[in-house]
């Protein structure tokens, strides 16, 4: 049996949008679900008690940051990543197919992988999807990503199928380096491009992965061409396995994708815009450096108090953020967690009660 199945419990009368449950060697983790991006083994200035606290089932690592440091030996010595960050629930990594991308000023592609000069101190690496399974499985995580190719934004539609045909080529070679009862997930590419799209998922549920993942959006490009591309990719995917949209994290979105059949989500939205003085609430983002709050006792937003933030003023969190003190970021990326865990609990009972239409309009400013 699979180590990662899906188990589907109810479809939204209204929508496309699922409520199922992701079992996994760490636990059930239910779906809809959003993850914390935890890229070195830490979500930035919280512990996995806090995310326990919240309700988090699943969290994000990143393996080409973990390879690098404290490296996968390391890791693996320590009984893997779930012992060395103290953390119960299960772990997803990514391959390090984002950062491939992003480091395009830096490194060399080929068939064969991606040769990269490391960010932290210039040394050359070597990562192939067969290096990149190992390195997952040296993890001990309950769901690696397949190495693919991300194509950036813009780009044109030679390099968009390039990008796809690559990780099609290498999509293979990543289940056959898997240890037995690894699970790994595939990832679809494509671009803005429906007909390849549709080749990509033609060709990636063919193969034995454990889940499948829409690569390639929210990489730049305008929501305008994001939304169609996630509701005609997702309609592609098995309806037994589950459906994670990656690197997708504003609220609006997240509910345009669960609607279209997603089941899972990650960003570093909530705690990046905490670092940057801003607040999620159900009256739309609000920035706590602005004069607004510098004598606010009231709640910034009374619909959204939640118990590791309620004791504070807005003034108290504004001086904090002015004075540049750590706990500030630490109290808004707390409460943005929060909003987050929410925000996937109210989906669930949406799907589940039939109201998705009232779930809509109370995020509508969000």
């Amino acid at each position: 049996m699979p180590s990662v199945t899906y188990e589907l419990i109810s479809v939204c009368p209204h929508t496309a949008a699922r409520r199922g449950r992701l079992h996994t060697p760490h636990g059930i983790v239910e779906t809809p679900f959003f993850m914390p991006v935890g890229t070195v083994g830490s979500v930035k200035t919280v512990g996995s008690e806090d995310l326990e606290a919240m309700g988090y089932q699943q969290v994000l690592s990143n393996t080409y940051h973990l390879s690098l440091r404290p490296g996968a030996d390391l890791v693996e010595r320590f009984g893997g990543l779930h012992e060395l960050m103290s953390w119960p629930g299960a772990i997803l990594t990514d391959s390090g197919g984002y950062q491939v991308m992003s480091l395009s000023k830096t490194r060399k592609i080929d068939d064969t992988g991606v040769t990269f000069k490391s960010h932290l101190d210039g040394s050359m690496h070597f990562l192939s999807p067969e290096r990149s399974i190992e390195i997952q499985g040296q993890l001990g995580v309950d769901i690696s990503m397949a190495l693919d190719e991300c194509a950036p934004y813009p780009c044109t539609r030679d390099e968009a199928a390039g990008a796809m045909a690559r990780t099609h080529l290498w999509a293979p070679r990543n289940l056959s380096a898997a240890r037995e009862g690894q699970a790994v997930f595939g990832i679809v590419q494509g671009g803005i491009h429906e007909d390849l799209r549709s080749e990509s998922a033609g060709f990636l549920t063919g193969l034995p992965f454990d889940g499948f993942a829409i690569g390639g959006v929210s990489v730049g490009e305008p929501t305008e061409l994001q939304y169609p591309v996630v509701s005609f990719t997702a309609g592609l995917l098995p309806a037994d396995k589950v459906r994670y949209l990656m690197g997708v994290g504003h609220p609006r979105d997240i509910l345009h994708a669960v609607a279209a059949g997603m089941d899972m989500f990650d960003c570093v939205l909530p705690t990046r815009m905490a670092r940057h003085h801003v607040m999620y609430t159900l009256l739309g983002r609000k920035n706590l450096r602005n004069l607004e709050f510098a004598e606010r006792r009231d709640p910034v937003d009374p619909g959204s108090v939640f118990p590791a933030t309620a004791r504070y003023l807005p003034a108290y969190l504004r001086h904090l953020i002015h004075a540049k003190e750590a706990l500030g970021a630490r109290l808004l990326t707390l409460h943005n967690l929060a909003f987050y865990a929410r925000l996937m609990e109210e989906i669930r009972t949406a799907i589940e009660t039939g109201t998705w239409p009232e779930l809509v309009e109370r995020y509508r400013l969000a």
